[in-house]
């Protein structure tokens, strides 16, 4: 008796052994034509194995890669698409460098600080008050998410100050308590989605083990 532990390892084990043993028959066939025709009719019944691959823009061409990558890249016939290589099927992505700049303040986040950059670029006083305005009421907002508690508002001018470098400055006639008060009074269930769900599923399991 054969053992699988014996038998080559399976390449792609989506398809199976059978679909291996045969494209490595196609490989080994001498005649070209006939090599290029049975290739094809592999390309069929990889498709009907995989019913789901339909919905993949562009599925015939992942059916030709995969047949390549099961005969270990030694498939010689006339793809329809370019042939995949091995060195670039296996190519390691290139290491993305790590954001290297501090934070002055990480419940606020680096958005807000770029939120400020652009603010005291603005040259319109007028624009740059209203922007200054609308920052203020996203960090009170931010803030208390973060804290959980009840913050007031000397203390997101200050921090608007340090983050601007005293260049931005809410005055006492902007309200900054807008978008804080619409987040305190929104619905529960919107506000923490995952504990609402487990309360319902709670509550279904209650009522299934009363009717047992």
């Amino acid at each position: 008796m054969e053992y699988n532990t014996a038998r080559p390892k399976l390449v792609l084990k989506e398809y199976g052994r059978h679909v291996q043993k045969i494209v490595q028959n196609c490989v080994a066939t001498a005649d070209p034509v006939r090599r290029n025709q049975f290739a094809r009719e592999i390309i069929e019944l990889m498709g009907q194995l995989n019913p789901q691959l339909r919905h993949i823009e562009d599925f015939r061409h992942k059916l030709w890669d995969q047949l390549f990558i099961i005969s270990d890249f030694k498939l010689e016939v006339d793809a329809p698409y370019p042939i995949v290589k091995r060195e670039e099927l296996y190519k390691k992505p290139e290491r993305l460098p790590y954001p290297q700049s501090k934070i002055r303040f990480k419940h606020y986040g680096k958005y807000v600080e770029r939120l400020v950059e652009k603010c005291i670029a603005t040259e319109d006083p007028e624009k740059q008050a209203a922007f200054t305005q609308c920052i203020g009421n996203f960090m009170k907002m931010v803030y208390q998410n973060w804290s959980k508690e009840e913050v007031n508002d000397l203390t997101i001018k200050n921090d608007l100050l340090i983050l601007s470098d005293g260049k931005l400055q809410i005055t006492e006639d902007q309200d900054i308590s807008s978008l804080a008060r619409a987040n305190k009074f929104k619905p529960a269930h919107l506000m923490n989605n995952g504990n609402g769900n487990r309360k319902k599923r709670h509550n279904r399991n209650k009522i299934f083990r009363k009717r047992r």
